[in-house]
């Protein structure tokens, strides 16, 4: 893992009113300091970080004459700030600095015939369900994802784990509560919960910040970090899962590998050793265990003070609940109920406002809303609607470089033609169904058929798709490989055809002036387009 190193390269007086704060790599940088000032001055403090940023960072303070003895003091505070800065990871202090930031498949990707792609694995636990995708799929090899589908009954809790790869979770339907164990965080949130052991006897519990979350809100989790998820509704909590297997964030190999911290959760995704045909301790469909079976016993019981009962109960052993368990206790967590009141004491809120700026490591805003009509960036009032996240709106989106959208199409509405230019795209239908068609670079058809509710399809970056919803509507969720992921229309306003010239467009396709004019002004909506000629001929 990078660090940023800093170091105090130079300090100079004279007045200003400003705050200079440089970020770039390998451009000089001069500043232009203002005439001095008989009454005040400003103590300006320059540092220089090594590799691999390359950065310059400069502090310029304003004080009195008066105040001058007070400066050894503020260089001390500097310094101490940057030493405490240059201990961040480096995937938290400068996206930037991950451009390169996939693997790439050893071998081409075979691509002529694209599927619309069910589970092909469920697993049965007390509380729920999991269904898997086969991430051994030529698509989804290819792009180097995975995706699973979470079923939890009410008062069902997923157990805490971590995986090798980051992931995004889209909620289908329901609401619940998760907690993400950021590493090196404080437990933030304190209660006091009476006890039976002993009368009158109570104890402070604390743990880090617990997350609300509901319908369309879109959940990040990044790579190796724990959580755990409840469902606290009146009905059943939908979960989407994808993960990015190629990121870099994964060092071990492109395929997904989870890590329980409690149970004895059946595998359901197949490992590397089993795919390439070698011997394996465990296979789908068998029990795994967690990430404390393999310790020996007198280890774990000195490492957390308990006996050996409590530790076989640690292991899971004889536990056959799977992965998501039924809770039939109080859930005991302290938990804010409404905004109002953490305003009022001044607490942290996660706001949709914020850039970003103002999160700390431990407070990072992890979810946001794409389910929303109000949250639309593409709206139609005959066609439907698009909203996205991104790093704009969702800034760690930058640190995991993954982004999702989230589409709404009405009876027979279209989406214009258009391709991802630097992500691949994995589309999963949450209603309805859609005729949905895609091209490569061949210009063939490599997939024109129907995608329906819970089928999964993969569109590889580049590849131009267009979907059309059936009578009864169609609505999506798609997560994109890049934090940014940038499209391109070539149909309607603000396309690729609005961007030539009619003197290219008559001498491309051999037309004239007008039927040209015509072709690129016909159509006057963007991206989503309202049933038109094709379902009156369909009438």
């Amino acid at each position: 893992m990078s660090e940023t190193k800093w170091q105090l390269v130079g300090f100079y007086m004279n007045p200003s009113h400003h705050v200079f704060c440089y970020h770039r790599r390998r451009h000089p940088l001069v500043t232009t300091i203002p005439p001095p000032s008989p009454n005040k001055y400003s103590a300006t403090f320059l540092y220089v970080s090594h590799a691999p940023s390359n950065l310059l960072l400069s502090f310029s303070v304003t004080m009195a004459r008066s105040s001058l003895h007070g400066l050894s003091c503020l260089l001390v505070f500097i310094n101490v700030c940057f030493a405490q800065f240059e201990h961040f990871p480096q995937e938290f202090q400068d996206g930037e600095a991950m451009q390169q930031h996939r693997f790439h498949s050893p071998r081409a990707c075979r691509l002529e015939n694209l599927r619309a792609q069910e589970p092909v694995r469920r697993a049965e636990a007390e509380a729920g369900s999991t269904e898997v995708w086969d991430q051994y799929s030529e698509e989804f090899q290819c792009a180097g994802v995975n995706m699973l589908r979470h079923k939890i009954r009410p008062r069902g809790l997923l157990l805490p784990g971590f995986s090798n790869a980051p992931k995004l979770i889209f909620v289908v339907q329901g609401t619940g509560i998760r907690g993400v164990a950021i590493p090196g965080c404080a437990e933030t949130y304190q209660t006091d919960l009476r006890r039976s052991q002993s009368a009158g006897s109570a104890f402070r519990d604390q743990h880090q910040k617990i997350r609300q979350f509901r319908e369309g809100d879109l959940l990040v989790v990044p790579a190796g970090v724990s959580h755990w998820i409840y469902n606290r509704g009146q009905s059943d909590l939908i979960l989407i899962v994808f993960t990015d297997t190629r990121n870099v964030a994964n060092q071990i190999d492109p395929y997904l590998r989870k890590f329980f911290l409690a149970g004895r959760p059946e595998m359901v995704e197949r490992g590397a050793e089993e795919m390439e045909g070698r011997s394996r301790r465990g296979s789908v469909g068998e029990k795994s265990g967690n990430m404390f079976s393999g310790i020996a016993d007198e280890l774990l019981e000195e490492a957390f003070k308990v006996d050996s009962g409590l530790v076989r109960r640690l292991k899971g052993e004889d536990d056959e609940r799977d992965r998501i368990v039924q809770v039939d206790e109080d859930f005991d967590v302290l938990l804010p109920e409404r905004d109002e009141q953490e305003r009022s004491r001044g607490r942290y809120i996660e706001s949709e406002s914020e850039n970003g700026f103002e999160e700390t490591i431990c407070t990072l805003r992890l979810k946001h809303n794409i389910g929303r009509s109000e949250r639309a960036d593409v709206f139609n009032p005959r066609g439907g609607r698009i909203s996205t996240a991104n790093y704009h709106n969702l800034p760690f989106l930058r640190q995991v470089r993954l982004s999702a959208e989230r589409g709404v199409l009405y009876s027979n509405a279209l989406v214009a033609p258009h391709y991802t230019v630097n992500s691949h795209t994995v589309l999963y239908a949450t209603r309805g169904s859609a005729r949905v068609q895609v091209v490569n670079d061949l210009g063939q058809s490599v997939f024109n058929g129907e995608v329906r509710k819970g089928q999964v399809l993969m569109i590889p970056q580049n590849f131009v798709v267009m979907k059309q919803a059936s009578d009864k509507g169609f609505e999506w969720i798609a997560f994109k490989t890049n934090d940014n992921a940038i499209t391109n229309l070539l149909a309607g306003r603000a396309s690729e055809m609005r961007m030539l010239p009619l003197g290219v467009l008559s001498n491309m396709y051999r037309i004239s002036r007008e039927e040209a004019q015509r072709l690129k002004y016909g159509q006057q909506e963007m991206r989503i387009l309202s049933p038109g000629r094709s379902q009156e001929r369909r009438d």
